[in-house]
């Protein structure tokens, strides 16, 4: 009786609060025709470089997490700038993660506690969130992040131009199933453990039609329908063991997949930097000096205004990262004038 008692107890205690429903955020702050019509556009360029139609490089390049609005627009605006540059032979898209996924406990994003002191206002991250993203979209900058929350992809599926589903999250089925239905182009990450076949279940998974149960833009639950995404494809992100963005170890993946394998992308960060941001030039280095024999179509970088990384505190260092550890602007900037370059020779020299 003293157990039932404490879990009755248990269950009082646990509280809830009405969010905004995905069609009233949507409503609240609204897409025009014209950022449509630039989505779409983004969408099909990122879906032209996958299938090798558009020869540029991918680079999906921002901070590791989003937690200062004013610090991710003025990031935006360097890079907005930075693509008139290097337009030619990349493509750029910001990264801008508002989830994060925690291995235990912590500071979970910008959509779950944007204020950063464990309050957890959602109404509020939801709606600086989709704000931030539109104040992006208008400079003309594709966007992408993370799907973790299935809860959250109605809000924002009409804004992003590519997703990612992340090496703990590649083997749910949910997140398989979710991806089929999203309009965009998503990658599959390879598994912590260094697991491809994890991503590649996920691929084909993702890449045909589901019924499943979720949320309407009502927010009422549904039985979805989806008819598969065409363009779910791989990240290779290394592994606790080590990296996997070398040619040799794409072959080894090439034959494993015998002769199947998707487009390819290759985070430069995580087991292929050894979590040293400061390593993450060199991988992308090795990876465009490789790319005629890999056929790699993107990179991921994770890039701040400001080198490393802080905890959340009082008194913290304007454009820092508070999760992962991230290349400065200057270094970030530097580094990718360089490889448009290097891919500009590489042009060169086929041509001659």
């Amino acid at each position: 009786m003293n157990a039932l008692n404490t879990a009755l107890q248990q269950q009082t205690n646990n509280t809830e609060i009405s969010l905004s429903l995905p069609h009233q955020l949507k409503a609240q702050l609204p897409l025009s025709s014209a950022l449509k019509q630039q989505i779409a556009q983004h969408r099909q360029i990122i879906q032209n470089i996958l299938a090798g139609t558009d020869p540029r490089l991918l680079v999906i390049t921002g901070p590791c997490s989003i937690h200062d609005p004013q610090a991710a627009l003025e990031y935006a605006e360097k890079l907005k700038q930075l693509q008139s540059q290097v337009s030619d032979q990349i493509f750029l898209v910001m990264r801008a993660y508002i989830e994060k996924p925690r291995t235990t406990v912590g500071w979970k994003g910008f959509l779950y506690d944007p204020d950063l002191d464990g309050s957890a206002n959602m109404q509020l991250g939801l709606e600086k969130s989709r704000e931030l993203y539109l104040q992006i979209i208008e400079m003309g900058l594709p966007i992408a992040s993370e799907i973790l929350s299935p809860m959250a992809t109605g809000y924002f599926d009409d804004v992003l131009a590519w997703g990612a589903i992340g090496a703990r999250t590649s083997e749910s089925q949910i997140h398989r199933e979710i991806s089929s239905a999203m309009p965009y182009s998503i990658g599959f990450k390879n598994g912590t453990d260094g697991s491809i076949q994890i991503a590649l279940d996920a691929i084909q998974s993702a890449s045909h039609p589901h019924q499943f149960m979720g949320m309407s833009q009502s927010g009422l639950p549904a039985i979805l329908s989806s008819q598969g995404n065409p363009h779910a494809h791989l990240i290779l992100r290394g592994a606790n063991s080590g990296p996997n963005y070398q040619l040799a170890e794409i072959e080894k993946i090439q034959h494993k997949a015998k002769g199947q394998l998707p487009a390819l992308i290759i985070d430069c960060s995580h087991g292929n930097s050894h979590k040293d941001p400061q390593q993450q030039p060199q991988v992308l280095r090795t990876i465009v000096a490789e790319r005629e024999q890999t056929q790699v179509r993107g990179i991921m970088l994770e890039s701040h205004l400001v080198d490393g990384n802080q905890k959340i505190s009082c008194e913290m260092t304007y454009g820092q990262s508070v999760t992962d550890g991230c290349l400065g602007w200057d270094k970030t900037e530097q580094l990718l004038i360089e490889v448009a370059e290097s891919l500009n020779r590489q042009v060169l020299a086929k041509t001659a």
